[in-house]
C-alpha cells in the first residue's frame, strides 16, 4: 500500500489539515474513494529525519552484552583498538548495520549517510555487508555508503586499491581522514581521495578532527581541490573541529569560501571538542547538518538512533533557547541534512517522498526537547512503525 490519507495533522506545528499520499508521494487534490486512512488526532507532523553522519557497521547496540570501553584518549588509540577488537571478535557488520538501520527507522529516520570502514585488515567486507543492508532497507529507508579509510591510506599499503574496489561495488561516496594529523602528508592523501572521486564520479566526505591552524590548513587544501576539480556542491567536511577554535576572522574567511564552493559541514555537536557553531555557518551560507557519529561502539558508549535527541544535543551545544533557535537544531536533522547529503525529494511539499513522522507535541521545539514517542512513522507511503516499534 502506497496510498494513504493522514487526517487531522499539524505540519511543523501549523494548522490542522489532511495530508494525501498517492503512490508513495505527497499529493494534492481530493482523496480517492476507499483510500486507507490514518487519524492523526491533531499530532505534530514532521518530515522523516536525516542521519547525516554515522557508522552503521561499528555498533554493538544489537548485542546483549555491554561492551566495556577501555580505549585510550587519542584518535589513533581509538582506531587501533577498534581494528584489534573487530578482528578478535569477528564483528558482523551486516547484523550490526541492519539492526541499527531498523532502530533508526522505528524512531523516524528515513535517510542515513553511513561511513563504513575499508582497510587492509577487513578489506571491503564491511562495505559489502552494509550494501546488503542498504538493499534490504531500500523500500523504506535510503542509505548512502561512504567508503571510509578509518585506519588511513598512506601507512597501510593497498588501502587505495581497496577504496577503489569498494566504490566499484557500489559505495556512494569517497571518504578521507585527517590529512595532516593521521596521514602526515596532506597532499598525497588528498590526491588519492580526489583522484578516486574523479574516477568514479562520486562525492567526497572527509573526517577532519584536526584542531586549530592544522585543521584550517587541511581545510584550505580541501577547498583548493574542490575548486580545481569543479566539485562544487559535492564535498562534505565532517566534524571540522578547527572551525570552533580559530579566530573568528579566519573562521569567517573559510566559511565564505565554503559557501562559495557549496562545501557542507556534518557536525555531531560534540560536548568535548570545539565545534563549528550553527548560527555563524548559516549566516555565511554554509549548509551544516547533524549526525550521531558512532553509536554504542568501541569509540563511545554514547549515541542513540533518535535524531530528535541529536537535535536536542545540537541545540544545547549551540545554546539555543528560543523556539525559533530550537527549530534551527531540528533543521540540522531534517532539511539541511537532506541538502548536505544530496538526498532528493525530502520534505512536506507536494511531490516529496512520503516519509512522515507523527509525534505527540504541541510545537516543534517541544518535540525536540521532550522527544516523545513516534506515534506513527510513514515511509514509502505506508505505515512502517507505531509507538517506536516497527510493524510487520
Amino acid at each position: 500500500m502506497t496510498d494513504l490519507l493522514l487526517r487531522n495533522v499539524r505540519p511543523m506545528g501549523g494548522a490542522a489539515t489532511d495530508v494525501l499520499v498517492l503512490q508513495g508521494r505527497i499529493a494534492e487534490g481530493p482523496a480517492p474513494a476507499g483510500i486507507a486512512t490514518e487519524d492523526g488526532r491533531g499530532a505534530l507532523l514532521l518530515p522523516g529525519f536525516v542521519e547525516g553522519h554515522t557508522h552503521l557497521d561499528k555498533t554493538t547496540l544489537h548485542q546483549p552484552d555491554w561492551l566495556v570501553n577501555e580505549v585510550g584518549p587519542r584518535i589513533i588509540d581509538k582506531i587501533d583498538t577498534e581494528r584489534e577488537w573487530r578482528a578478535r571478535t569477528g564483528h558482523d557488520a551486516g547484523a550490526a548495520s541492519l539492526a541499527l538501520a531498523r532502530a533508526f527507522l522505528a524512531q523516524g529516520t528515513t535517510r542515513i549517510r553511513s561511513h563504513v570502514d575499508v582497510d587492509t585488515s577487513g578489506g571491503t567486507q564491511h562495505v559489502e555487508r552494509v550494501l546488503q543492508t542498504r538493499e534490504a532497507m531500500k523500500d523504506v529507508q535510503d542509505i548512502q555508503v561512504v567508503a571510509f579509510p578509518q585506519s588511513g591510506i598512506l601507512a597501510r599499503q593497498g588501502t587505495d586499491s581497496l577504496l577503489d574496489a569498494a566504490l566499484a561495488m557500489g559505495a556512494d561516496i569517497v571518504g578521507g581522514l585527517d590529512p595532516c594529523a593521521i596521514e602526515r602528508d596532506p597532499v598525497r592523501h588528498l590526491d588519492i581521495v580526489f583522484r578516486l572521486a574523479e574516477k568514479h564520479a562520486k562525492p567526497v566526505d572527509i573526517h577532519l578532527h584536526e584542531p586549530g591552524s592544522m585543521g584550517a590548513f587541511s581545510l584550505e587544501l580541501i577547498l583548493e581541490r574542490t575548486r580545481a576539480l569543479s566539485m562544487q556542491g559535492r564535498v562534505v567536511v565532517s566534524h571540522a573541529f578547527c572551525l570552533g577554535d580559530i579566530p573568528e576572522r579566519e573562521r569567517d574567511t573559510l566559511l565564505g569560501q565554503m559557501a562559495e564552493l557549496g562545501v557542507a559541514i556534518a557536525t555531531t555537536a560534540s560536548a568535548s571538542r570545539p565545534v563549528p557553531l550553527v548560527a555563524p555557518c548559516r549566516a555565511a551560507g554554509v549548509t551544516i547538518f547533524g549526525g550521531n557519529d558512532g553509536i554504542r561502539d568501541t569509540w563511545t558508549p554514547y549515541g542513540s538512533p533518535d535524531m530528535l535527541e541529536r537535535a536536542m544535543l545540537i541545540g544545547l551545544r549551540n545554546n539555543f533557547r528560543r523556539d525559533d533557535e530550537v527549530a534551527l537544531a531540528f533543521d540540522c536533522v531534517s532539511r539541511a541534512g537532506a541538502a548536505g547529503c544530496g538526498f532528493v525529494d525530502h520534505g512536506l511539499a507536494p511531490g516529496a517522498r512520503a516519509e512522515l513522522v507523527l509525534v505527540e507535541a504541541r510545537t516543534l521545539a517541544e518535540a525536540v526537547v521532550a522527544r516523545p514517542a513516534r506515534r506513527v512513522v510513514v515511509s514509502g507511503g505506508r505505515v512502517v512503525a507505531r509507538n517506536g516499534a516497527l510493524v510487520a
